[in-house]
């Protein structure tokens, strides 16, 4: 059910981003979600791409430090305290978010969201307890 993120730490100065997309632009490698969060110095780019392998195999080559983690992709329910149906029953088992951040694009009219969280195994499964939908690899072909 999860997906792989591939995470890059960066110089927090203007164009140190543009670069980095342009390397993923240059082999055809499609952002599909995104997120960017700074520090003073540095910023942490974490990114769901069409084809995570590639990607790292693109960075190895151009010398660039990443990390591939596993995350959820998950449809946030199309009603009121949709995201909440997502939050709560994660909250209640003690599960930590970590970060979430959403697609660029999406399936249907549900917004995608990507999921952090520090037990993922046992997020899985209280979250198909509570009939969320994962969409897993069919997010890298949005």
């Amino acid at each position: 059910m999860a997906v792989m993120q591939i995470s890059v730490q960066l110089p927090n100065v203007p164009g140190s981003l543009t670069k980095l997309i342009d390397v993923l632009d240059k082999e055809s490698i499609t952002i599909k979600a995104v997120l960017a969060a700074s520090s003073l110095e540095d910023s942490i780019i974490r990114l769901v791409v069409n084809n995570p392998q590639r990607a790292a195999a693109v960075f190895d080559s151009a010398h660039i430090k990443y990390e591939l983690t596993p995350v959820l992709a998950l449809e946030v329910p199309a009603h009121t305290a949709g995201l909440n149906a997502i939050i709560k029953p994660l909250s209640k088992a003690e599960i930590n978010i970590l970060y979430l951040y959403t697609t660029i694009d999406r399936i249907g009219k549900e917004t995608i969201v990507i999921l952090g969280v520090d037990k993922i195994d046992e997020a899985t499964e209280v979250l198909k307890q509570h009939w969320i939908n994962f969409v897993g690899d069919q997010v890298y072909s949005l």
